[in-house]
């Protein structure tokens, strides 16, 4: 079975953007970015829902186009609409069972890039078994929460931790399965 790495930068105050969907304040640079770079290489496939994925156009994505050219996209939104390709998947209902689908079928590790929502739904439905924060030393005091809309609790092993130079901290945990 695959697994699901949610892997994502976060404030010290739990979001992962802005209300306006903006990651001003998150640092861009430095070895924590270059560690995340090589990280990419341990992932075949990549989750988003539509926010995430729509992020991308501000810097020229064009609907349909994979943002990272190695990985097989999954979009989720229910209000997207363009032309699937063999690198990009719209998948417009059935979150939950597609995602089960996709876990039990052949492939690599996959990769939760976001956003909030689907991490809150997928984390609701025990299908995370991993998380790794980049903690960026700021704070927003508003915005998207890391699992929006989950009201699970979530008991974690920390696995590593690795403290980078300019303030940002990354830990990566195993999620606790209780039965």
């Amino acid at each position: 079975m695959r697994y699901i790495n949610y892997h994502i930068a976060i404030t010290l105050d739990g979001y992962i953007c802005r209300e306006d969907g903006s990651i001003d304040g998150f640092l861009m640079e430095g070895e924590h970015a270059e560690d995340f770079i090589k990280s990419l290489d341990s992932y075949d496939s990549v989750l988003m829902g539509r926010k995430t994925y729509e992020f991308g156009f501000q810097f020229g994505l064009k609907a349909g186009q994979p943002a990272y050219p190695n990985l097989k996209h999954y979009v989720f939104s229910n209000s997207l609409d363009f032309n699937q390709t063999e690198a990009v998947k719209l998948v417009k209902s059935n979150t939950i069972e597609y995602v089960k689908d996709l876990k039990n079928s052949e492939g690599g590790d996959i990769w939760l890039c976001g956003g909030g929502e689907l991490a809150g739904a997928l984390f609701e439905n025990d299908l995370i078994e991993k998380l790794t924060l980049k903690v960026n030393p700021i704070i927003f005091g508003s915005g998207r929460k890391l699992f929006e809309g989950s009201k699970k609790f979530g008991d974690f092993n920390l696995l590593s931790s690795k403290v980078y130079d300019n303030g940002v901290i990354l830990s990566k945990y195993e999620i606790k399965k209780h039965t």
